[in-house]
């Protein structure tokens, strides 16, 4: 009867379905040009303020939606986001891109499918749930799969703006939370004057006047304190052509382009700790023993400085270590640290025989062999907290460096691999916030770039161009004071999550949700006005 009821319908189509159907498309296009939005404001392209209208867009549309149009909405921002912000990952492995974006777009429709709508009363506090929904998911995200993947994050966005102060504060949930809630206000700002003109939920003027607090806190909040003393740095880019993966380049043309304006630096001023970047000494034996180690050594009793520098060795046929290898001034091999969190897709190929089926995955024929230990090296330059490349993305090594007395980060990289600037500019960007959170200065050294230094707040205090031999040297304060992130961690922005998502899911719970006037819920008519011979039983 119904399906009759549909087909005598003028022009043979049913207002409920067309009205569903027109719905699911504005939901899932406003959550895509959310998405993409919100990608601009990473980096390479760093439109910071997009975030926020990014996640205004996505708010606006799960705020009063059915759980289906949630989920649509939620999958689609994902795409439009990570499928931007993964695109490197096209360059190594094209099944792995796919994958990950896929992934990482589910996860976020269930962040949204889990903000459960609100009736009128509560319209206040629905930021607060879609804020807090959204940080957990990228809590989640940051730690599984593979892992975790940071690289992409909305905190990367944030890092030049007044919203990455935060970070000494919360840390990168707190960054992200703050873009989050302010996008989601900003969202419930312009439905609140469209459905009651100029009258603003007054919760929303609550959460804009705390997070705008917490803003100025964060800029009066501990950052290092007062420095215990310089060290000169010179950090060496040996420079070279980009988008060459390392099967086809010389190893020991890479190699002779750091050690060469090495030996040239100047006795006067004498840098305290020279830097190289990651894997620029590509073995396939044991460093120990090595031509290389001994020349390396030479260079570091030359100039009497301790070096660093980045090392591979081959482990058979199909594994190697990375590490970050430091030489005192007398020339002998004082510390080591071997890289804890390895690249997916780039420095292994996680369920290999699976992706295979995907692409190619020659380009990365070995899988790293991870470390397990914090990254730290006692020198007679100091304590040196080493993040290898990718780890720079997350927060916890970085951490744990300074829980164990690191005065200053080092950051051994290479990614001249990817021919794009996106991962490189990426990678300054999270040099920035975690220097931002530890209260630490921070030096980079990378061989086609970009190799930077990093004050204890987050400033950009020195950085090289892409693709040239350059060789960079700064003074950089060493701290040993400690921010209230590098004390707490994450745990607290976690719990006040955790507790303010169950709260407004009880709120929600004990008043139920209800349609928002003039509102057409998916399943019910748009007009209440099917004919007579719908409505029989």
């Amino acid at each position: 009867m119904f399906g009759g009821a549909a087909a005598n319908w003028p022009g043979g189509a049913d207002p409920l379905v067309t009205s569903s159907w027109r719905q699911r498309s504005v939901s899932g296009a406003t959550g895509l040009f959310g998405g993409v939005l919100a990608a601009l404001a990473v980096p390479p392209f760093g439109y910071w303020p997009l975030a926020i209208a990014g996640t205004a867009l996505l708010y606006a549309a799960v705020r009063s939606a059915s759980p289906r149009r949630r989920l649509l909405a939620g999958f689609a921002f994902g795409l439009g986001f990570f499928g931007i912000g993964y695109a490197w990952v096209a360059n190594l492995v094209a099944g792995g891109w796919i994958a990950l974006t896929v992934f990482e777009a589910g996860l976020t429709a269930l962040a949204c499918l889990a903000i459960r709508g609100a009736g009128p009363s509560l319209r206040s506090w629905r930021p607060t749930g879609f804020a807090t929904t959204m940080v957990l998911a990228d809590a989640f995200r940051w730690w599984w799969p593979f892992g975790g993947m940071p690289i992409g994050s909305v905190a990367l966005g944030q890092a030049a703006a007044p919203l990455g102060q935060l970070g000494r504060v919360g840390g990168p949930l707190l960054v992200e939370g703050a873009t989050f809630v302010l996008g989601a206000c900003l969202g419930e700002l312009l439905a609140g004057t469209r459905e009651r003109p100029l009258r603003f939920p007054t919760g929303v003027l609550v959460i804009l006047t705390t997070t705008a607090g917490l803003i100025a806190l964060s800029y009066g909040a501990p950052d290092g304190g007062t420095p215990a003393g310089h060290l000169r740095v010179a950090l060496v880019q040996g420079g070279g052509v980009r988008g060459l993966h390392a099967l086809f380049t010389d190893a020991s043309i890479v190699y002779q382009r750091q050690l060469k304006p090495t030996l040239s630096l100047p006795d006067r001023p004498r840098p305290d700790l020279v830097v190289w970047p990651e894997d620029v000494i590509a073995l396939d034996r044991p460093l120990a023993g090595s031509p290389e180690a001994g020349q390396v050594g030479d260079a570091a009793r030359r100039l009497h400085t301790t070096l660093v520098a980045g090392v591979t060795e081959t482990v058979g046929s199909m594994a190697f270590r990375n590490e970050a290898v430091a030489w005192a001034p007398d020339g002998s091999i004082i510390a080591t640290y071997e890289k804890v969190h390895r690249v997916p897709f780039g420095e292994y190929i996680p369920f290999r025989s699976f992706f295979s089926h995907f692409g190619p995955t020659g380009l990365v024929p070995r899988d790293a062999i991870p470390g397990h230990r914090p990254g730290i090296l006692v020198t007679p330059a100091g304590q040196l907290g080493v993040m290898i490349s990718f780890e720079v993305f997350y927060p916890g090594p970085a951490a744990a460096a300074v829980s164990r007395g690191a005065t200053v980060l080092v950051v051994p990289t290479n990614d001249a691999s990817y021919s794009t600037g996106q991962v490189p500019a990426q990678e300054v960007a999270a040099d920035r916030l975690r220097a931002i959170e530890e209260g630490r200065n921070l030096v980079q050294a990378a061989p086609t770039g970009y190799t930077d230094v990093v004050d204890n707040r987050g400033r950009l205090i020195g950085r090289t161009s892409l693709g040239t031999a350059a060789v960079l040297e700064r003074s950089v304060a060493l701290h040993t004071g400690r921010t209230w992130y590098s004390v707490l961690g994450d745990w607290p922005m976690i719990g006040l999550a955790l507790g303010l998502l169950i709260a407004y899911w009880s709120l929600t719970l004990s008043r139920p949700s209800c349609p928002r006037p003039m509102e057409v819920p998916e399943h019910a008519d748009p007009d209440n006005a099917r004919p007579e011979e719908a409505r029989l039983p």
